[in-house]
């Protein structure tokens, strides 16, 4: 299951973490944000072990959103070391994510 990450865990999680990152920005309002969370939830158990997969809910926790210029939901940002070198916004086929993942492993 996706680690549910917030402002106060986001530094720990995705930024010290040795792994690949991949943080689904969303909103439980958000239509699209839906659709694209059974794809992150598979990518998680697929990954597991291998990649860190978590969301942040952007309501809740906005630091993170707003330092990244999450501008639109839902926006999946892949980290490694720190820093982001992947980002899809918008819905996207779970290809996508995993292949984002896969090209850090």
């Amino acid at each position: 299951m996706a680690l549910e990450i917030t402002d106060a865990t986001f530094e720990e999680t995705v930024l010290k973490s040795d792994k690949p990152v991949l943080v689904d920005f969303w909103a439980a309002w958000c239509g699209p944000c839906r659709m694209v969370g059974p794809v992150i939830e598979e990518i998680s158990s697929e990954y597991e072990g291998k990649a860190v997969v978590g969301k942040v809910d952007v309501d809740a926790n906005q630091e993170f959103a707003a330092k990244y210029g999450v501008r639109n939901i839902p926006t999946v940002l892949v980290f490694q070391n720190g820093e982001v070198v992947g980002r899809q916004v918008g819905v996207a086929p779970k290809a996508t994510y995993a292949e984002a993942i896969d090209a850090l492993l």
